[in-house]
């Protein structure tokens, strides 16, 4: 590790024209750091300094009045100065009590010179030192920049990058990619790791200036950390600025691995369609699993529809840069991902890593992600289809869950619903109205109900299906029916008495009102939403 710690006011009494000082208050903060030295002979000094600067003065404008002398220490304070050098002898013979108090309360340092000094000299003695450091530092990193980028063109492995970066800083190095264990940089014992560990889940317990960590981002999200921590060392500037380098050579080498993967998961997709159609077995998709490195904890899977009906969206989307975006969101929520693509979208197959009990909440989460990032928000939304399949703890099963997830698709198409339902489980009746329509012609059932409503409706636009349908999910609360519609109790029994004399007194009865209900999701279900307006005649030719 490279020794570029700030120059402090302790470094600064043993340079040249500081032999004879003497230190008079503030002992405690001698090791404020110094990023400039100001030469100060006025009194407001407030919006004169940035912080860090060592002040020097003959305090020719204090006139040893206390009362000056405290309000310009205290502004010396309040800006995060360094410390205060006074000349003694030619304007100034004492310091006042009151200003040695308040320093050491604060601690902050008052160097007294006893006889006169250059402050010319001192200040290009002290800024000569700190350029030259912070050029050589700025030297150092660029030649570390040079080598690792070498580097990136010839390594296999992250670890190489690691352990060069391990070796320039000579301290403990650890890497975390999302989902793995920590790896050790040099690797060390188990109870040092141990060690590791307890400090880095108790940050807090750390000093500023012993931990160090970095998020290594990929397509806008954490994929890896790396940290770097010292328990008998203190890392200054130029190891967290090697930090920041490394951490970016490492996106870049994992987005280039990320890549090359799924040129390779491409000519895996026959399989994979083979395995959507349920084409094999348990033990040879295990056995897949190990040629593809993936764990065996798999707890269950289930297939996820994503489907866009734009041809232009579909030219304009980077299906490479969609695919490591959904694989980055999804492996941070617990799944490992398999994929294919088709004409019209991709299909991914989700194994569980984690408990099968959270699996719903954490997709759900990433399917939030997806559709918050930059990337899906400039797609246009409206033609963009998600189906989740049901759930299947065997995995020879996925078959079943792929099927499903299809049929949320095409249930979401009919229903064209503004707050789409992802999941084939929330799908519930229409489901069974999609089961039905396959086998009978549901419109004859629709019209069977539904009918005086609909004719009643379009010779008077009397709003009676709005209606029916507020009335029935407010549970025949005539008041919440009356909130919702905007209208008064009076408008509200009027048009219940049109509906009992249409539907019949009885429409509220348990089995009749389900039966009602029933037809006015089938009804959604069968008239596309565009046209969804009372019209007997295009629902009959529907």
């Amino acid at each position: 590790m490279k020794d570029y710690s700030p120059i402090t006011v302790i470094n600064v009494l043993s340079r040249k024209h500081f032999e004879q000082t003497i230190v008079i208050a503030g002992n405690d903060g001698l090791g404020r750091q110094i990023k400039w030295v100001h030469v100060v002979e006025v009194t407001n000094i407030r919006k004169l300094l940035n912080g860090h600067e060592l002040i020097l003065t003959t305090g020719v404008s204090w006139k040893e009045t206390t009362d000056i002398c405290l309000s310009f220490l205290q502004q010396l304070i309040d800006s995060n100065a360094s410390g205060l050098c006074v000349e003694m002898g030619t304007h100034t013979s004492t310091i006042p009590k009151e200003m040695i108090e308040h320093a050491d309360k604060h601690q902050f340092p008052i160097i007294i010179f006893q006889k006169e000094v250059p402050f010319v000299e001192i200040t290009q003695d002290i800024h000569t030192y700190l350029i030259n450091q912070q050029y050589k530092m700025i030297s150092d990193l660029e030649q570390y920049a040079q080598s690792l980028n070498k580097k990136l063109l010839t390594t296999d492995h992250y670890h190489e990058i690691l352990q060069f970066f391990q070796q320039t800083l000579d301290t403990q190095v650890i890497f975390r990619l999302n989902e793995h264990d920590m790896e050790y940089f040099p690797n060390c014992s188990k109870k040092e790791k141990e060690k590791w560990q307890k400090l880095i889940k108790h940050k807090e317990l750390l000093k500023t200036n012993s931990f160090g960590s970095a998020s290594v981002q990929i397509l806008g999200h954490e994929y890896a950390e790396v940290m770097i921590l010292s328990d008998n060392q203190t890392l200054n500037e130029f190891d967290f600025l090697l930090l920041d380098r490394t951490s970016t050579a490492l996106a870049q080498h994992l987005l280039r691995d990320l890549y090359v993967g799924e040129k390779k998961r491409i000519q895996d997709s026959e399989w994979i369609l083979d395995w959507l159609n349920g084409q094999h077995t348990n033990e040879g998709i295990l056995e897949y699993l190990l040629d593809q490195e993936v764990r065996t904890n798999i707890e269950g899977g289930v297939v996820l529809v994503y489907k866009y009906t734009s041809s232009k969206q579909k030219t304009a989307l980077d299906s490479n840069y969609f695919k490591l975006l959904f694989r980055t969101v999804f492996e941070q929520q617990g799944f490992t991902a398999f994929l294919t693509e088709k004409s019209d979208g991709f299909i991914f197959i989700l194994l569980n890593r984690r408990s099968m009990k959270t699996w719903k909440q954490r997709l759900s989460s990433g399917i939030e992600r997806m559709r918050e990032s930059e990337f899906i928000k400039k797609q246009n939304a409206s033609h963009i289809k998600i189906g989740v399949g049901k759930f299947v703890e065997s995995l020879n099963e996925i078959h079943k869950s792929y099927l499903t997830a299809e049929e949320t698709v095409r249930i979401q198409k009919k229903m064209g619903v503004v707050k789409p339902h992802y999941f084939y489980e929330e799908l519930h009746l229409f489901r069974l109205i999609s089961i039905m329509n396959k086998q009978v012609d549901l419109r004859e059932f629709v019209l069977e109900y539904l009918h005086p409503i609909f004719e009643y409706d379009k010779r008077t636009n009397g709003k009676l299906l709005e209606t029916l349908r507020i009335y029935l999910a407010c549970n025949g609360s005539k008041q919440e029916t009356a909130k919702r519609l905007f209208i008064v109790r009076q408008t509200l029994y009027h048009r219940i008495g049109k509906i009992e004399k249409l539907l019949g007194e009885d429409f509220m009865t348990p089995e009749k009102r389900v039966a009602i209900e029933f037809m006015l999701l089938t009804y959604d279900y069968l008239l596309p939403i565009e046209q969804r307006e009372i019209n007997v005649e295009l629902f009959n030719r529907t």
